[in-house]
């Protein structure tokens, strides 16, 4: 549709009360300042996306790790390589298909997460300051009501 077909214009609906914008500039601004804590630990924001998310699921192919990571694929693969040479995590081929590998964290991996954990758990307090449990608890049912609808809706 053509813009004067019935949609409001961005410009009427407002880029403070357009969402997406709001999700995007969130997004950005918690990227930015875990990834100004993570400098001292000398860690990068994928290598705590990986070992959080390996903390919680403990193997995972690098597809799927990519897809939980919230990174590319190559880039994805790419810190693995350093990661496993630090000690962070380990790859292992699948016993029943050599061509897949299953990553997974390691003790080290696991200390290193430990490390970090306050900085980013005192990050996510400053970010939901001021906001009670039911509307978190909201919240978070909205994000994953419409993280289903980006996936039903192929978004």
């Amino acid at each position: 549709m053509a813009a004067g077909d019935g949609l409001p214009s961005l410009g009427e609906i407002g880029l403070n009360q357009f969402a997406p914008y709001l999700l995007n500039r969130v997004t950005a601004r918690w990227n930015a300042n875990v990834s100004d804590d993570l400098k001292s630990f000398e860690m990068t924001t994928t290598n705590m996306r990986v070992l959080a998310v390996l903390s919680v699921m403990p193997t995972l192919t690098i597809n799927e790790l990519s897809v939980y990571a919230v990174t590319e694929q190559s880039t994805t693969s790419r810190t693995l390589d350093a990661m496993e040479e630090q000690g962070w995590v380990r790859r292992q081929p699948r016993s029943d298909d050599m061509r897949i590998r299953d990553v997974s964290i390691t003790e080290e991996g696991r200390a290193a997460l430990a490390r970090i954990w306050p900085s980013i758990y005192d990050r996510f307090e400053q970010l939901f300051d001021g906001i009670d449990e039911e509307d978190y608890t909201r919240f978070v049912a909205t994000l994953h009501r419409m993280l289903q609808n980006v996936r039903k809706h192929d978004l």
